[in-house]
């Protein structure tokens, strides 16, 4: 599938869910891929574009363009915290309270984050529960982190839009307490489309594109 078979089948899932264009915006997840990969899918027109290892995001950010949007999608070491907020737009992987201390340690005004939520309270997995995440948003905050929604990948095997719709509804709720969470960040190659008609407002494509 090539990246522009991606945005029209995401063009077709906002129409289905009366969505608009801008309500949706497409991260290339270019983990493991080659700056050359990643050049060619930047001259098609894509900014947007996912590493979950820090050092492969700093190698690449500098032999590409300074326009790039990055965005970290994967778990966070906090000692590398410092090599790859200077070059993020956003961090989708905000896991733990230790985590959010780090991420605003001397830099009031770090880039916004995500909360991620383990959906299927799962022990390999990372992040909060649904019935944790109320107290960690709000104690996250008050440290002054910038959270603007949540992020999570259902669990595998099992149908993605019966979590899609929690997720939807944990955003909701949050938003009540919050307002300025309001950002989904959900579905990948086999479920953007789920995800996309549920009401995510990210969507984290490597493998339908690259492969």
């Amino acid at each position: 599938m090539s990246l522009e078979e991606v945005r029209d089948r995401m063009r077709l899932a906002r129409g289905e869910s009366g969505r608009q264009d801008d309500e949706v915006e497409l991260i290339v997840v270019s983990k493991g891929r080659t700056v050359e990969a990643i050049a060619d899918l930047y001259e098609q027109g894509q900014r947007a574009f996912g590493e979950n290892r820090a050092q492969e995001l700093v190698a690449k950010a500098r032999e590409l363009p300074d326009d790039v949007r990055w965005h970290f999608v994967g778990p966070l070491q906090r000692n590398k915290v410092g090599a790859i907020r200077p070059l993020v737009v956003m961090l989708h992987s905000l896991d733990r309270l230790k985590l959010a201390d780090a991420w605003v340690r001397d830099a009031p005004d770090a880039p916004p984050a995500l909360l991620e939520i383990n959906l299927g309270e799962e022990p390999q997995k990372h992040g909060f529960s649904p019935s944790e995440v109320g107290a960690a948003a709000d104690a996250v905050v008050e440290k002054g982190v910038d959270v603007r929604g949540v992020m999570a990948i259902p669990p595998h095997g099992e149908p993605a839009a019966p979590h899609f719709r929690n997720l939807v509804e944990i955003r909701d709720a949050l938003v009540l307490r919050h307002p300025q969470m309001t950002e989904i960040s959900a579905g990948m190659t086999d479920d953007f489309e789920e995800a996309i008609r549920a009401g995510a407002t990210f969507i984290r494509v490597g493998r339908a594109i690259f492969d």
